[in-house]
């Protein structure tokens, strides 16, 4: 087993996805050890196997510090932000990430890391109907205006990533994510995603209830703990050097259907539901196939988008008062 007695870097740990990835590790090899890097938010997950520590990822000297000694990384660090602030502040998102990962590669090869596996995002994909396969990336098309600038920065990673493979010998694995939601998540009305936002309102008991955008927007959404085990088995599988996967529920799920969940979820019974067009949204369709992962790694989702849902109102419920996010 190659996670058996490692010590693995894991970027963005205090995160929705990071907090996900380091309790399937734990679960998954009892003799793992975790470095994980946190910034502003302060751990919830504690156990001996995890030492956390405090440092700037986009400072060469620090991300250097940080994984010295460590065997196998995760990269799931990354500035989000919600449709507000994609639509309005695009740039938000674009030279933060380009410089995250710019830099938190280098370290990687100059420490001599084994194994990388780097959570990227579908946004890279160009427009397109219905189901997109790994290999249908279309370089010579721009990805959405929504996603233009965040898009080609992760296009760009993935050459970095490409390029990096090759100086140093790591093997890289790169995820490209759907929409991932779950416990940690970004609540903060102005960064939150759509899940999340829907959810706080929903527990808030909003009413009239207001939602962003049209029922019948179509999204590929998927439980951060279902999305955390595909990046453990990624991690454990030496035979793959350097490769690329969608990771996604690859179902139809609409914004009338979370709506749904997650009031009846929250025991929320709204006098009125209003559908605010005039409000920023992204793209209306986006869906991933993710028959290479199911077909390389025996990989599904377990936990159904309404199971998802409503594991995370519980969560929220209990930590609504001390999650800052």
């Amino acid at each position: 087993m190659l996670l058996k007695g490692k010590r693995v870097f894991v970027a963005g740990a205090t995160g929705m996805a990071g907090s996900a990835i380091l309790a399937r590790l734990l679960l998954h090899e009892p003799t793992v050890l975790i470095r994980a890097a946190t910034n502003q938010t302060p751990p919830f997950l504690h156990d001996e196997r995890i030492e956390y520590v405090r440092g700037d990822l986009a400072s060469p000297e620090e991300c250097r510090r940080m994984v010295t000694g460590c065997d196998l990384a995760v990269m799931a660090a990354a500035r989000t932000s919600g449709a507000g602030v994609l639509s309005s502040q695009p740039w938000q998102q674009v030279n933060s990430n380009l410089i995250l990962n710019a830099v938190f590669l280098q370290a990687l090869a100059d420490a001599g890391i084994r194994r990388l596996v780097l959570v990227g995002s579908a946004t890279l994909y160009q427009p397109f109907e219905g189901y997109i396969r790994e290999d249908q990336l279309n370089l010579n098309q721009d990805p959405p205006d929504a996603y233009l600038g965040i898009g080609w920065v992760t296009r760009y990673i993935e050459k970095l990533c490409s390029f990096w493979h090759k100086q140093s010998d790591m093997d890289i694995v790169m995820v490209r994510a759907s929409n991932i939601f779950g416990p940690y998540s970004r609540f903060n009305p102005q960064t939150s995603n759509f899940i999340p936002a829907l959810i706080r309102k929903a527990v808030d008991h909003l009413d009239p209830f207001e939602v962003w955008g049209s029922p019948d927007v179509t999204r590929d959404v998927i439980y951060a703990d279902d999305f955390a085990r595909a990046v453990v088995m990624l991690l454990e599988r030496e035979d793959l050097h350097f490769d690329v996967f969608n990771i996604g529920s690859g179902l139809r799920t609409t914004v009338g259907d979370v709506v749904g969940w997650a009031l009846t979820a929250a025991g929320h019974v709204p006098s009125r539901i209003i559908y605010n067009d005039n409000r920023p949204t992204t793209v209306p369709l986006r869906l991933l196939d993710c028959t290479k992962a199911g077909e390389v790694l025996g990989w599904e989702p377990l936990v159904s988008i309404e199971q998802g849902i409503t594991q995370t109102i519980k969560w929220w419920k209990e930590y609504k008062d001390r999650w800052t996010k």
